[in-house]
């Protein structure tokens, strides 16, 4: 056997060889569980749900921004319709329009508090107080969703007091 032969078979060995120990560094790189799991963290939009808030009458809507509508003009007129019963406008005639912090979690429970900023001219506790008396009974809200799971979501909404006295 001359040389020539031997290097043309020692030729394929040798690449094999490097071939196999160069994909042994690139397992190496591989990135761990905690690695990935940060990239794919920071990669997600937390300010952002898949789905908003909503309750079983606005199911029907399909086109997301109407969704989104339908759900917010529902709410507002719900809780206007409670509140319009109340002392609330009788014990502030000037307060017209309140803006009303409103917490949906994922169990589904809603939590509403009063964002009052002119606290020397009304009574905030009071307001709460008469917010968490009237603001019970809603029917049941679906959640906000984040890549399938129930979330929290925040939002205010200015409510109109006395809706009659504007008509």
């Amino acid at each position: 056997m001359d040389s020539t032969s031997k290097m043309k078979k020692l030729i394929p060995i040798l690449f094999l060889l490097a071939l196999t120990l160069g994909s042994c560094q690139y397992l190496s790189q591989v990135p761990n569980e905690d690695e990935l799991l940060k990239k794919e963290l920071n990669a997600i939009n937390w300010d952002v749900v898949d789905e908003l808030p909503s309750f079983s009458s606005c199911d029907s809507v399909v086109d997301k921004t109407q969704k989104k509508q339908c759900f917010f003009d529902y709410l507002t007129q719900l809780i206007q319709q409670k509140l319009s019963v109340d002392t609330l406008s009788v014990l502030y005639p000037q307060l017209d329009t309140i803006d009303v912090k409103v917490t949906i979690s994922p169990d589904a429970t809603m939590v509403f508090e009063p964002q009052i900023t002119d606290t020397l001219s009304y009574n905030t506790t009071k307001i709460d107080s008469i917010l968490k008396a009237r603001l019970v009974d809603f029917p049941t809200v679906h959640p906000a969703i984040k890549r399938g799971i129930p979330v929290k979501t925040q939002f205010v909404l200015p409510v109109i007091l006395n809706i009659t006295a504007k008509k």
